[in-house]
């Protein structure tokens, strides 16, 4: 699936800095969420349609949905902004076929046994652990909030996180 322009983790989802400058910087022109349980929450997934700028296209699919769709295919039109609520997710898909080249890490908030990496990003045992394996089968992981940020490679957020 070479037309995902930008594969994204933010905890966050849909924000401004997405919609106005992630949107803009990737070029895309659809924003397919994969999140169980925003696929469940219609109410959030119409408020996140209807942030969405004039011709930007939003989907929203399940871990088991998008995961079909994949293996059909069905991911192949349009230039695709993949956003993820969080790394377990990335590895989920990962492990049932779904496999970028490259993903962003751009906000995982704080909380008990997470420490933080780079900016609002924090990572835990867990998260190091997936992002290492990932990273073992010839993903490119960084950590950027915003577009005018230097990216942080994820050998460096490592590094950071065993101190």
């Amino acid at each position: 699936m070479n037309n995902i322009v930008l594969c994204r983790i933010d905890s966050r989802l849909i924000h401004g800095q997405v919609m106005t400058k992630w949107v803009q910087q990737s070029q895309a022109n659809k924003i397919v969420i994969i999140s169980d349980a925003v696929a469940k929450d219609l109410f959030l997934l119409e408020i996140y349609k209807m942030s969405a700028p004039p011709g930007i296209v939003i989907e929203c699919y399940g871990i088991e949905a998008a995961v079909e769709k994949w293996q059909n295919h069905e991911f192949e039109t349009g230039k695709i902004l993949l956003l993820l609520p969080d790394i377990k997710t990335l590895s989920e898909l990962a492990a049932k076929g779904v496999l970028v080249n490259k993903v962003q890490i751009g906000g995982l908030g704080g909380g008990p046994s997470r420490k933080v990496v780079y900016q609002n990003i924090t990572l835990d045992d867990a998260d190091a652990n997936a992002l290492q394996a990932l990273s073992s089968q010839g993903v490119d992981i960084i950590f950027q909030t915003i577009p005018e940020d230097n990216p942080l490679k994820f050998e460096d957020a490592l590094n950071r996180f065993k101190r």
